[in-house]
């Protein structure tokens, strides 16, 4: 079977647009990917990379402006990850600035993003410079804990609900105080007799007052109280007269020690004249 020169040209325009199609894939890729631009690297080493690629966007200021070109374990606690990063933002990134994993979006491939830097150092980046590396947080390491927290949670909610439903059910000393009346009222009757007891108490207390002051007007009984008075005052001036000799012995002793010290000092500079003139002697002679 002959081709007709119709479906010559319409396998020629297939072509055409099948290679014009992947051209632009390539294009598109390759402008996406910084391949066609001039660029430059620098690398960060994290703890842990936490689900980033190969291939993924690096960002700067929200802008695409390069790739991740290599993921290499370093050691156990260290990660090596290679930037490719476009020329023409040079510029703008310092060799203080740092590099951080996010994710573009919510549920997002994982990225790099550069933070700016220039609060410690004005000097642009150089190609093959390591940025300071920002670990990410361990994700999996805070889904635990929420999980311990939110199993305690429950927990201690299922004792909440498991008490209160005893209260309401009257069990229990505090459910049967909510709920039995005659308990309550046995309490009020209680409380209300130990006020009682403490007014009465109160007013025994006014009476005996009253009492001892009318026994200390009572001739029969004023000298028994004038007798404690006065065995009183002796104490108060026995105490006072102790205190008075300790002071005085205090005095004597700080003068006795003053004159003895006094003594030293002048016997010591006596020892001091004539240990100068036997030296002053003895150097003459030498002489």
């Amino acid at each position: 079977m002959k081709t007709t020169s119709g479906q010559k040209i319409k396998i020629g325009v297939f072509v055409m647009v099948g290679l014009f199609v992947i051209f632009l894939g390539i294009f598109l890729i390759g402008s996406q990917k910084s391949m066609f631009n001039s660029t430059f690297s620098v690398y960060g080493v994290f703890k842990n990379v936490n689900g980033l690629m190969v291939g993924n966007n690096v960002r700067f200021a929200g802008i695409n402006v390069g790739v991740v070109e290599g993921i290499n374990i370093v050691s156990d606690s260290a990660v090596r990850v290679d930037l490719t990063l476009n020329n023409n933002v040079k510029k703008f990134i310092k060799k203080d600035s740092k590099v951080s994993i996010g994710s573009d979006g919510l549920m997002g491939d994982k990225l790099i993003v550069i933070s700016p830097g220039g609060s410690t150092s004005r000097t642009e980046v150089e190609g093959g410079d390591k940025l300071t590396a920002v670990n990410p947080l361990d994700v999996d390491k805070i889904i635990n804990k929420l999980t311990k927290v939110a199993d305690n949670a429950e927990s201690l909610t299922g004792n909440l609900n498991a008490i209160v439903s005893d209260i309401n059910r009257g069990k229990g000393s505090l459910g049967r105080l909510l709920k039995n009346d005659r308990i309550a009222n046995d309490l009020a009757t209680t409380v209300s007799s130990a006020k009682t007891t403490i007014q009465n108490a109160n007013k025994t207390t006014v009476t005996l007052n009253e009492d001892l002051k009318a026994a200390q007007s009572n001739f029969l009984l004023r000298g028994f109280f004038k007798n404690k008075e006065k065995a009183k005052q002796r104490k108060i001036d026995s105490a006072r007269k102790a205190q008075e000799n300790l002071t005085k012995e205090q005095e004597k002793l700080r003068k006795e020690q003053d004159k003895k010290l006094k003594e030293d000092q002048e016997k010591a500079r006596k020892e001091a004249e004539k240990k100068a003139k036997e030296d002053e002697k003895a150097a003459k002679q030498n002489n």
